[in-house]
């Protein structure tokens, strides 16, 4: 377990020092704003889908290492497969964050995202960590195009 929470600490120091594609994606076709009141995360999404697919991917915003570092790793692992692939990614990565009968062997084919079952330990900081991957789900599923953890 220990190696489990290294990995996690280091992961998401990593991931908030150096953001994975930070910045405006000005071509992008789906916008969704989300915000964690309790925190004071703020991020914007941008998505740009081809058809079927997530061809590129990225965020604007402030926030806790937690939510920058989820809003990364998510940016890094979702472009260049489908919506429904993405979807099945969202309720993976839900699962491990908020269910109470999680099997930890079931991370072995998120990857890095793995790191972000540390979270678990915190429970006030899941909706850090959820933030981004709701904006997608909201941007893959052309729901509405703001998000809130409250």
């Amino acid at each position: 377990m220990n190696d489990l929470q290294d990995l996690y600490r280091e992961v998401i120091l990593d991931h908030n020092r150096t953001p994975r594609n930070f910045g405006e994606l000005e071509d992008a076709n789906r916008v969704v704003e989300g915000v964690n009141p309790l925190c004071g995360d703020r991020i914007t999404l941008y998505v740009k889908i081809d058809g079927d697919t997530v061809e590129d991917i990225s965020f604007t915003g402030t926030g806790c290492a937690i939510s920058v570092a989820s809003s990364s790793l998510m940016t890094e692992r979702v472009r260049g497969i489908s919506r429904q692939d993405n979807i099945n990614l969202f309720n993976k990565v839900h699962d491990m964050l908020t269910a109470n009968d999680y099997d930890s062997r079931k991370v072995d084919d998120l990857e890095k995202l793995a790191a972000l079952s540390g979270v678990r330990e915190y429970p006030t900081r899941i909706k850090c960590a959820s933030l981004a991957w709701h904006a997608l789900k909201n941007a893959l599923t052309d729901a509405s195009d703001n998000v809130s953890t409250e």
